[in-house]
């Protein structure tokens, strides 16, 4: 785990990059102009100069980041590499919103295990992204200890086989409780990585869409919620361009009709042109 103010300037960081990115000007000078406006005390200076290398060689950023694994998350790397890519749908705005969203629940003081797995696991659903490498990315995340690494290496053996829900239910001091009120045994159940409080969501979301889960999470115990990409329109006029056009059309297609069937009258035209001519006393 780095230390808060590393958090707290990768999420300056990569708002500076996201609200810049807008201008359409060129990863490399966007890195380079915000490096001057970091903290020099902290290491992410000297991490935007390895990026800069990287991309003068090859273009791309994900590389140096999975370089610096130290430093930069795997599943941090993982979202440039998906955004990186030519064929997907993952846009580099989408990944440093996620991203500075991300560094800015780390660097407060009610960031935990739980809230950061929820907020990892909706990134994947709401970006369709792969499931597999994606799980594995956040497996490997500092935050999560031995028992969260087996079991998130678990949950990407089964998602799809198994409901959500179900899984979450399942590894949750709620249904420990009920274990034990029943009279069984839990040898050999969980991990009982959530609380009491996240069970019974889980439980009362069972069979519903995932992301009715997290939204109930978020409400429920103010975990962070991913943020989402504003589309916003670049052609607002274009109906109404489109209306007046057509119009025209209209009009056109009648004048030659008129015209075809012999009975387009121009004079109307000329006395139209004539009424609006001044008089002149030549």
């Amino acid at each position: 785990m780095l230390e808060q103010a590393e958090y707290i300037e990768q999420g300056h960081l990569f708002q500076l990059l996201r609200e810049r990115l807008a201008d359409e000007m060129p990863m490399q000078e966007l890195l380079r102009q915000a490096r001057y406006e970091l903290l020099a005390t902290t290491k992410l200076p000297i991490a935007i100069d390895y990026l800069l290398t990287e991309l003068k060689h090859s273009g791309l950023m994900s590389p140096a980041m999975y370089k610096l694994d130290h430093y930069f998350t795997p599943f941090q790397s993982y979202l440039i590499a998906q955004a990186e890519e030519e064929t997907g749908q993952f846009t580099i705005a989408a990944a440093l919103q996620v991203l500075e969203a991300e560094a800015k629940y780390r660097s407060g003081d009610g960031s935990s295990p739980q809230g950061l797995f929820f907020y990892h696991f909706e990134v994947l659903c709401r970006s369709r992204l792969n499931y597999d490498k994606g799980l594995t990315a956040i497996s490997a995340d500092p935050m999560y200890d031995m028992p969260w690494k087996k079991w998130i290496l678990m949950l990407r053996a089964q998602i799809g086989l198994v409901e959500t829900a179900d899984l979450l239910f399942l590894a949750s001091e709620d249904y420990r409780d009920r274990m034990i009120e029943a009279g069984e045994s839990v040898e050999g159940k969980g991990p009982f990585l959530f609380g009491v409080r996240e069970g019974k969501i889980a439980f009362g979301n069972r069979r519903q869409d995932p992301l009715f889960l997290f939204a109930a999470m978020q409400r429920h115990l103010g975990y962070p919620p991913v943020p989402r990409i504003q589309v916003l329109d670049e052609n607002p006029d274009m109906i109404p361009q489109l209306s007046r056009r057509i119009e025209r059309l209209e009009m056109r297609i009648k004048i030659m009709e008129e015209e075809k069937r012999g009975g387009l009258d121009i004079t109307k035209f000329y006395e139209k042109h004539k009424d609006q001519m001044p008089d002149l006393d030549l």
